[in-house]
């Protein structure tokens, strides 16, 4: 027992010793780079420093709270070496305000004051009134009142609850318009990202020199909250012009830590990429039938280190197993009740090249921990372009121009909107989708209103027809394309046969102008080229015969359903 007590003391006095040679130094550090992925930022500090010999613990203060630290990684120079990393959050440590954030927390503070103060106006007029309605009885059982002393106690009644109710609703109307002053300034308080609890990251590391010398400690480590999203402008003077592909990045920081003045890349890389050998599984080919892409969205995050497997993520993120119940695009910093802040709904996966590129900006560029997206030019495309105008008159009557471009994959390009400007006009929105195999990107450039297409039902060639218990209908249409730009167009007409789904029903068709017909879905399309200010048209005639007993709708309605005010 003595052995052991002998043991314990010596214990805590050699390691009491250790901690009194031990030196501290807490040091703040400016961020000197960044690489910033699509969700996700690895942030690159370096601080030079001044060492005794021995041991120093070197504290590295004021860092984002939302740090990976899984990630963290420090190199040191002039023979300096490490011993241990340990990393902490800071909760008591007070953060200086922004003035406006300290002007805005004044005043909704002195806007409460008052509505307490309002508060116990009230109190006081409601317990003055319940008095008066409790004592209203001023004669006995047995004993009455004059009338004087009535219209006088009636007078007094009248009057005072009429002061009580006039009081209590101003206070009412004060409260509510401060109630309102409140709610802009709690919106502004959000809109500046203000905090109502402070933290900030520790980075702890313990090195030894054997001579007192001075070594430079790069420090590197990956945070949360932070990312970019990929976005285009795409303009095209004319169709005989190549297109203006200008690539632009919406970045946007949340990390709680400004990034003032920072050199920095834009990476399509995953930070959480594991860093275990990869496997080959077999590599399988089939149609692409299991996989439909609708509207260009589907909500999840790609890029996650621990999250929730959002039940829309079926594609996606079907390999990862990643367990339920946690934010998809939460770090972890140590502490484990401590998530990152930005909702999943915030996220959209979109398709990346395994391959990454990186995109060194020239520029600096500070980003405020505001949550706001911040535009950077990335690199500006001059793109040789193949154009091609698409139609399909029976659905719309405006001609859609296509522009193909090819050896897209050289671009680096990642799935994100685009800004569409045709003759220098804006002309919507687009969608580049990258996920698709083919060489050849196609880019809606909007409506052509310089190609007219009509599509018009010929009355005197459509009949009806009765034919012993049949019906035999006939339709017959012309669609007349026109190009009215000064060069030759290439057009894709495309229109349809009913297709015959009952062995009574028959489908037969009359003219198609030597359209290529697809059996199997009636599809009907015309390839043409047409020169400046010049007219192509074509005739479509099919007739449908079926039980006239058993009716069925051939025609489409040319009707829309459309919302309007009825109410004013």
């Amino acid at each position: 027992m003595k052995k052991i007590i002998y043991l314990l003391c010596f214990t805590f006095l050699f390691q009491t010793g250790w901690a009194q040679n031990e030196k501290e130094q807490k040091v703040t550090s400016e961020i000197k780079s960044a690489i910033i992925f699509l969700d996700g930022a690895e942030i690159y500090r370096t601080k030079k420093i001044n060492l005794e010999k021995g041991r120093t613990k070197i504290i590295f203060t004021d860092l984002s709270p939302k740090f990976n630290a899984n990630t963290i990684q420090v190199t040191t120079t002039n023979n300096v070496e490490l011993l241990a990393i340990s990393h902490r959050i800071d909760y008591l440590t007070n953060v200086k305000e922004k003035p406006v954030i300290k002007q805005l927390t004044d005043s909704l503070d002195l806007i409460s004051q008052k509505n307490v103060a309002f508060y116990n106006d009230k109190d006081a007029y409601t317990i003055e009134k319940d008095m008066l309605l409790q004592n209203k009885s001023i004669g006995g059982d047995n004993n009455g009142v004059s009338i004087a002393e009535l219209k006088l106690a009636a007078d007094l009644y009248r009057s005072r609850i009429m002061e009580i109710n006039k009081a209590m609703a101003k206070i009412d109307r004060e409260v509510n318009e401060n109630n309102r002053v409140i709610n802009r300034i709690n919106n502004e308080l959000y809109q500046v990202n203000a905090k109502t609890s402070y933290s900030r990251g520790e980075i702890t590391l313990l090195i030894n020199a054997e001579v007192p010398t001075t070594t430079e400690i790069d420090l590197k480590y990956i945070v949360s909250n932070a990312g970019w999203t990929p976005s285009y402008d795409i303009r095209a003077e004319d169709i005989n012009k190549p297109i203006n592909l200008k690539y632009k990045a919406f970045v946007y920081n949340n990390t709680d830590i400004d990034w003032n003045n920072i050199n920095f890349k834009l990476s399509t890389a995953d930070p959480t990429v594991s860093a275990t050998q990869p496997k080959m599984s077999p590599w399988y080919l089939n149609y692409n039938l299991a996989y439909e892409y609708q509207s260009n969205k589907i909500t999840s995050n790609m890029y996650q280190q621990k999250g929730m497997a959002d039940k829309k993520q079926e594609y996606i993120n079907s390999e990862q197993n990643a367990p339920q119940g946690l934010s998809q695009n939460a770090y972890f910093n140590g502490n484990d009740n401590t998530l990152a802040e930005i909702p999943a709904s915030d996220f959209e996966s979109i398709s990346v090249s395994e391959l990454s590129a990186e995109f060194e900006i020239e520029k600096s560029y500070t980003f405020p921990s505001d949550n706001k997206p911040y535009i950077v030019d990335v690199i500006e495309h001059e793109l040789p372009t193949i154009y091609k105008h698409y139609a399909v008159p029976k659905l719309e009557k405006d001609a859609y121009l296509l522009a193909r471009i090819t050896n897209w994959q050289d671009l680096n390009l990642i799935e994100g909107t685009a800004n569409i400007y045709f003759g220098g006009t804006f002309v919507g929105q687009s969608f580049i989708a990258t996920r698709n195999v083919s060489d050849t990107l196609d880019i809606s450039l909007g409506r052509d209103k310089k190609v007219l297409v009509t599509r018009t039902k010929l009355k005197d060639f459509s009949s009806v027809k009765y034919i012993g218990s049949n019906r035999k209908e006939t339709h017959a249409y012309q669609m007349v394309v026109k190009n009215n730009r000064k060069v030759p167009i290439d057009i894709e007409v495309l229109d349809q046969l009913p297709v015959s789904q009952d062995s009574q029903i028959e489908v037969t068709a009359d003219e198609i102008s030597n359209a290529k017909k697809n059996d199997l879905t009636g599809e009907l399309v015309w390839l043409y080229n047409i020169e400046p200010n010049q007219t192509k048209t074509i005739n479509l005639t099919f007739n449908v015969k079926y039980p006239k007993d058993k009716p069925i709708s051939v025609g489409k309605s040319n009707y829309k359903y459309r919302k309007v005010r009825t109410k004013f």
